[in-house]
């Protein structure tokens, strides 16, 4: 099944795109494409999965939910889905 890809700040730069479209199983979750992107970009090695699970901060959409909100890593994808990956949002200026 194909799976439209949204990558976002230093994640975009990780990859080198903002979107790319990737085949899977059929049965796979977003902890299998979080697991493959890891492993296919050096950029995002240990930065998307903690023992499995979603790292805290990180937001991944499907379909424009927050999977957090379905069952995290162990969320099911399907044809055609859409999945944005969000780095965590760093502090910003603090004004007095």
């Amino acid at each position: 099944m194909e799976i439209d890809l949204r990558f976002f700040a230093t994640f975009r730069d990780a990859v080198g795109e903002k979107e790319r479209t990737r085949n899977f199983e059929r049965d796979a979750t977003i902890g299998d494409l979080l697991r493959g992107l890891e492993d296919d970009y050096d950029g995002l090695e240990g930065q998307l999965l903690a023992d499995g699970a979603i790292r805290d901060q990180l937001s991944v959409l499907k379909n424009g939910r927050d999977v957090i909100h379905m069952e995290g890593a162990e969320t099911e994808l399907q044809d055609g889905d859409v999945v944005s990956v969000f780095p965590p949002v760093a502090g910003g200026s603090h004004r007095q």
